[in-house]
């Protein structure tokens, strides 16, 4: 751990303008950004006596070993600076809100010809509307089912899409009249697009304009005695407001508004937001994270940027209810309005209904923060205790805050892989996952091992002093606590690659399967840890993802080998233009069915690669279907 004083910059160095800085360690990773109205006061907080700081913070500071700064005009820039350098660097030391569970949205996949409708989990992408979240997926599927019947968009995946218009069927959907078949051409891409949008609108919560006018549309049929058409259109209406039923009414306005509520104990902090569309409560959302030293205020600050960051701006309300305003409210409600094109309001409800209901959103908070302790008590000081047990047995010289684990897969020494899976406080960073090809196969697990090593640690050496657009690269930071997977062999051959590449400050232990041991190179018997100890546990569980993640990788390799096709093996045609001859012709009989003519229509394919695929394609074709004598069972000839 570095001294803070060692990097501390001179306080008259340090400008009094608003900005944005960076702490970095000592191998120019970025750890922590963080902003500030002005810059001298706020850096200087961090490097007073340590032991006044949050545990954290001191932990933080003496990781750190150099601190930059870039000024910005005023506020808002610092935010959004801010934001964009912690999307990009993911500091390990920033506060992040994690959702409490996995929430499924009602997605709508616009940026596609014919959108879909469609529950959808994790990252939101790019081109697709999203509506919720919503508590369980069922409530999704069920609110759907009653609305396709009035907006009948398609719901069925791309496969099944595609197949139905090559057989010219709709799916059972198009026959009962939930979806307007756009796959067979009973409405054209606009019109199908057309009921997209009239669908996104609805369930942003314009909703009464579709009412009246279905409400129109019936009075005018049963004005001309169209009953049946009157009442389709009756039954249309029903299921809307059956939908519509399902979310709880809250204001008599139709009202947008995001309202935030917190419950805190001085050690996390627990986050709950209702989402109010057209004055209806659309969803919820949780998140709990670890409270540090700075107030709610800057928390709240940070909360709304990470929720709000990487949304499109239809998802931006015109009114956020919180119980505490952020740092900077007129800064981030510039910043807020600049992404959604018009005003946003950022404000405490002081009386009325939109008060009764921040109320009963921190009731829920509370609620959320006592199962969260509940379901995680301990856990903080068993990730503390678990790193302070592995420094005291393996005599490390400090805590092992990054531990990487090597593993390797393979079927009888072919398909062989290996993997990297990094931990750092304990936890897992998936971002720093890294996946290996072997060349060759009957390679033995120790030879594959030093391979793997090898690659990963001359990569270390190469680029732990280069740069790409200011970042380290991405094999720069070594582990503080190398783990092989296996026993005395795996972690001999681990520490002979280190030392041939002339690395001796990182410690390097194998974890054996059959008896948990724990082998240290150079040693004739394993150290043992006791079965209860919280150090075997985390370094099982380093040892077990990365098990699964090489398995994984592994048979994503072996199934693409045992996939074969017709155009493999084609002098000339690779991955890309076999993809673009499926796309032009949509399946592979019918480019054995084509000529060479019309096989050089698709881009890419000139005429001598399109005679070539087409005499390889007839003579497979000649070769795979012989004419065979039923009767006999005898191959016939011509």
């Amino acid at each position: 751990m570095a001294d803070p004083s060692t990097y501390r910059p001179a306080p008259g160095t340090i400008p009094t303008d608003p900005g944005v800085y960076r702490f970095r360690d000592a191998h120019g990773r970025v750890i922590y950004v963080g902003k500030a109205k002005s810059l001298r006061p706020r850096l200087s907080s961090y490097f007073q006596d340590v032991y006044a700081l949050h545990p954290r913070t001191a932990r933080m500071v003496r990781t750190g070993a150099s601190v930059e700064w870039t000024v910005v005009a005023n506020e808002v820039e610092a935010l959004q600076l801010e934001y964009s350098w912690i999307k990009e660097f993911d500091p390990r030391f920033n506060v992040k809100y994690r959702d409490d569970k996995s929430y499924p949205y009602l997605a709508v996949t616009l940026g596609e010809n014919f959108p879909r409708a469609q529950v959808m989990r994790g990252a939101k992408k790019p081109g697709t509307r999203y509506f919720g979240p919503y508590a369980h997926a069922w409530a999704i599927r069920e609110t759907l089912d009653q609305l396709l019947r009035v907006f009948p968009l398609r719901t069925c995946s791309n496969g099944v899409f595609k197949r139905a218009g090559q057989v010219g069927r709709p799916c059972l959907l198009g026959y009962i009249d939930k979806c307007s078949a756009p796959c067979v051409g009973r409405v054209d891409e606009a019109e199908h697009r057309a009921i997209a949008e009239d669908f996104c609108e609805f369930m942003a919560g314009d909703t009464g304009k579709f009412v009246k006018r279905l409400t129109a549309r019936m009075k005018a049929a049963a004005a001309d005695l169209d009953f049946e058409q009157a009442a389709r259109l009756r039954d249309d209406i029903d299921a809307m407001t059956k939908a519509l039923e399902r979310s709880t009414v809250v204001f008599a306005d139709a009202t947008d508004a995001d309202v935030f509520a917190i419950a805190e104990d001085g050690l996390e902090i627990s986050v709950q937001l209702f989402h109010v569309r057209g004055g209806r409560i659309r969803g919820q959302r949780g998140w709990v994270a670890e409270m540090e030293e700075q107030d709610v205020p800057h928390l709240m600050e940070t909360l709304l940027l990470q929720v709000y960051g990487g949304e499109s701006p239809e998802a931006i309300p015109r009114e956020i209810l919180l119980p505490v305003l952020p740092a900077e409210p007129e800064a981030m409600a510039a910043l807020l309005g600049g992404v959604r094109g018009a005003k946003v309001a950022i404000r405490i409800p002081q009386r009325g209904d939109k008060k009764t209901l921040l109320e009963t959103v921190h009731r829920n908070a509370e609620q959320a923060l006592a199962r969260h302790k509940v379901a995680r008590a301990g856990d903080l000081s068993a990730r503390a205790q678990a790193l302070e047990e592995l420094t005291q047995a393996l005599a490390l010289d400090e805590a092992p805050l990054r531990i990487e684990c090597f593993d390797v897969s393979h079927v009888q020494g072919t398909n062989v892989v290996a993997s990297m899976v990094v931990f750092e406080d304990g936890l897992a960073r998936k971002s720093e996952y890294r996946r290996f090809l072997i060349k060759g196969d009957q390679v033995d697990d120790t030879a594959a091992m030093r391979e793997v090593l090898r690659r990963r640690f001359a990569r270390y050496l190469t680029e732990r002093t280069e740069t790409e657009d200011g970042r380290a690269k991405k094999f720069a930071y070594p582990p503080n606590l190398l783990v092989v997977d296996g026993g005395r062999p795996q972690v001999e051959a681990a520490s002979s690659v280190l030392r041939e590449l002339g690395i001796v400050d990182i410690a390097c232990v194998g974890l054996a399967k059959r008896l948990e041991e724990v082998w240290l190179p150079g040693t004739d018997f394993p150290v043992i840890l006791p079965r209860g100890s919280e150090g075997l546990y985390l370094l099982q569980r380093v040892r077990d993802e990365a098990h699964r993640f090489a398995i994984t990788f592994h048979r994503e390799r072996r199934s693409k080998g045992m996939t074969t096709s017709s155009l493999d093996g084609i002098p000339g045609l690779g991955a890309t233009r076999q993809a673009a001859l499926r796309r032009h012709f949509g399946s592979v009989a019918k480019i054995k069915a084509a000529s060479a003519e019309d096989i050089a229509e698709v881009p890419g394919i000139g005429p001598a690669l399109a005679a070539t695929i087409a005499g390889h394609l007839g003579a497979r074709s000649a070769e795979a279907v012989p004419a065979v004598n039923l009767t006999t069972g005898e191959v016939v000839d011509g």
